[in-house]
């Protein structure tokens, strides 16, 4: 072989071979080695239940987050970042593979297992020469495959010393568990191949419920705190999936709140006394995600590599702050269905740059591929975000599909897929068949459904059809509903 191909060309020959992994990272080596690797490092760190509105850097009332702000402010912050399926294993699965759950397999997260044998970008990413790692929450029942070095909680994990399984191996690391994942990632950098860019996943359980903050952040927010203007929405205009829905500030448990409410509340009361115990350790667990973002951060700048790295932070889906009365995501309303997505790349993106684009987490791998130099695969639903980040593209698709699987339990949301564009939302319950429709600009915080009004005939028409396009598109067909095993169905207006 001519070893003074391109890079690109030498991977695209590599991946069109169907070699073994080692044949290929064997190949990739002595292909690539000629010249200088320069490709950027990819640090990629990702919250569990982290909402936007919890972040100063989008515009939070109730917390600050220097660290994640500084991202931020160096580099590019998405607001219109959302998910393809609100629940932690679908999206983690979305993110490995660049596909929708019903194409990689992992619809919920009571049924299935990931099958760790279908390609991945960290796989793709090792064979084209970079080392990776994933370390923290994994949630995808089946080990890990595809990485270098991996150490995963067990299921959840838990906040104080938590268990994790590393390359196989069961062990419980004394410790909170945000320090302590931040602490096997500094770790793994110091040890690590420094011949080869790396992709580091560092996903923290914070701010997963039940809360649980540490003892630097344990007092933080003593006064109450505010409730936001939907919290006592009464769901009018809206079927059975709001009414029925089990994830209200009732629903909280003792072990949520850490105390039972006091004797003699009313009904509100008990709701406003559950939120303001939620909330403040909801906000505690992201205080201290926050300071080890900047560890991390710091990490990079002594050891010279801030210069060369991708620096990305997300959550696996948004969450609801008491908005609407609920805690929890699932549903395709913008507090569950979009998460904070700040990227930051020195030299390479505009700093304080605000991108509007509709971009997703299905996006995420073939960036990673794009960056890395590597082909991205044809089947891949995604698209590669570089052309944005960079500032040649203005966006790369006009509206997004979303899908919801799990139910019943736990919080009874019923099964729904829609599109979200511009302006407009449209949701199908379509178990129940009930359809609603939203006026973003009109109803940002989506309390009224239009679907029946008349004045909104020609939109539901157009996001009508703009709903079967996608599902078209993306090959969408199933739409059974996914029943937990062993759990009752609530009979209907129950």
């Amino acid at each position: 072989m001519n070893q003074t191909i391109s890079r690109r060309e030498a991977l695209g020959m590599i991946a069109q071979t169907g070699m073994s992994a080692m044949a290929v990272s064997l190949l990739a080596q002595w292909t690539l080695g000629a010249e200088p690797d320069k490709r950027p490092n990819v640090l990629y760190i990702m919250a569990d239940d982290h909402a936007p509105h919890a972040l100063s850097c989008y515009g939070s009332v109730l917390n600050s987050t220097p660290n994640m702000d500084r991202i931020a402010k160096e580099g590019v912050r998405f607001e219109r970042c959302f998910v393809t399926n609100s629940l932690c294993g679908p999206s983690r699965a979305c993110l490995l593979t660049g596909k929708y759950s019903h194409m990689n397999g992992f619809c919920t997260n009571t049924r299935e297992v990931f099958n760790g044998a279908q390609p991945t970008f960290p796989k793709m990413l090792r064979a084209a020469g970079y080392q990776t790692a994933v370390i923290g929450k994994w949630h995808l029942e089946s080990d890990p495959t595809g990485f270098d070095h991996w150490a995963v909680l067990v299921g959840q994990g838990v906040y104080k010393n938590p268990a994790f399984i590393e390359n196989g191996k069961r062990k419980v690391v004394n410790g909170y568990v945000t320090d302590v994942i931040t602490d096997m990632s500094l770790e793994w950098l110091d040890k690590r191949d420094k011949t080869k860019p790396f992709c580091l996943l560092c996903h923290h359980k914070a701010p997963h419920r039940s809360w649980v903050p540490d003892e630097k952040h344990a007092t933080m927010y003593e006064k109450d705190l505010p409730t936001p203007k939907t919290f006592n929405d009464d769901y009018s205009t809206r079927g059975r999936a709001a009414h029925e829905q089990e994830m209200s500030m009732k629903d909280l448990t003792k072990t949520d709140t850490k105390a039972d409410p006091p004797a003699g509340l009313s009904e509100q009361q008990v709701k406003e006394w559950k939120y303001q115990r939620f909330i403040k350790d909801y906000l505690r667990v992201i205080a201290s995600v926050d300071d080890n973002v900047g560890r991390m951060l710091e990490w990079l700048e002594k050891n010279n590599l801030a210069e060369n790295t991708i620096v990305i932070y997300t959550s696996d889906n948004g969450f609801f702050l008491g908005d609407h009365g609920w805690f929890d995501k699932r549903f395709m309303y913008e507090e569950s269905l979009r998460v904070p997505f700040i990227v930051r790349y020195p030299g390479k993106l505009k700093p304080g740059t605000v991108s509007k684009a509709i971009v997703s987490n299905l996006d995420f791998a073939p960036t990673f591929l794009d960056y890395a130099g590597a082909p991205i695969p044809a089947d891949m639903q995604g698209k590669s975000l570089r052309g944005v980040l960079e500032g040649r593209e203005e966006s790369i698709r006009k509206a997004f599909y979303y899908h919801y699987y799990e139910f019943p339990a736990p919080h009874h949301v019923q099964p729904h897929a829609g599109v979200r564009s511009d302006r407009y939302k449209l949701i199908h319950f379509y178990v129940i068949n009930e359809w609603e429709l939203y006026d973003l600009e009109k109803d940002s915080v989506e309390i009224k459904n239009v679907w029946d009004d008349p004045a909104y005939a020609d939109v539901r028409k157009e996001m009508t059809a703009e709903y079967e396009r996608c599902k078209a598109e993306y090959k969408d067909t199933d739409f059974t509903p996914r029943l937990g095993a062993g759990l009752p169905q609530k009979a209907p207006g129950k």
